[in-house]
């Protein structure tokens, strides 16, 4: 299991993939949103999606977005 973590504090201003998709390493899994930038978060392996954030919430570094497994 390969999990997606947020690289910055941040708001998840948009989820990309949904519970169960299906992504490929690379993929864009989600956007993050601080200060005015779009921080992308990727899937680092390839696997189903089992979020575990929702849009609007503010998450810390290091936090699991999502597992990919």
């Amino acid at each position: 299991m390969h999990a997606a973590r947020a690289e910055i504090v941040g708001n998840v201003w948009r989820l990309v993939a949904k519970e169960g998709d299906r992504v490929d390493a690379g993929d864009l899994v989600a956007v993050l949103e601080t200060m005015k930038m779009e921080i992308p978060v990727v899937a680092g392996a390839p696997g189903t999606v089992r979020l575990r954030v929702r849009e609007g919430e503010i998450v810390q570094e290091g936090d699991v977005i999502a597992e990919i497994g």
